[in-house]
């Protein structure tokens, strides 16, 4: 589970096994007693969440959108 930063000590994150076929691009964050998946395109977007409510995604969502671009950048150095 490659590290992409950290950011408010929550860690954004890829799983290694990211399913056959690959999905498109995303980001997993975890910490603060839960995890969430962010779509990065067409726009960024929460995928799936378990354990954090409204406002923590709002912040996330936020911080996935001011690292999209560093994001993107480790997901295609990661898997080609």
């Amino acid at each position: 589970m490659p590290t992409v930063f950290r950011h408010d000590g929550l860690r954004f994150f890829f799983y290694s096994n990211e399913g056959s076929p690959r999905e498109p691009a995303h980001i997993h964050v975890m910490g603060a007693g839960g995890e969430t998946k962010f779509w990065l395109r067409p726009e960024v977007a929460v995928a799936e969440s378990h354990g954090l409510d409204a406002r923590a995604l709002r912040r996330l969502c936020s911080a996935v959108e001011e690292h999209r671009e560093v994001i993107e950048r480790a997901w295609h150095d990661y898997f080609g």
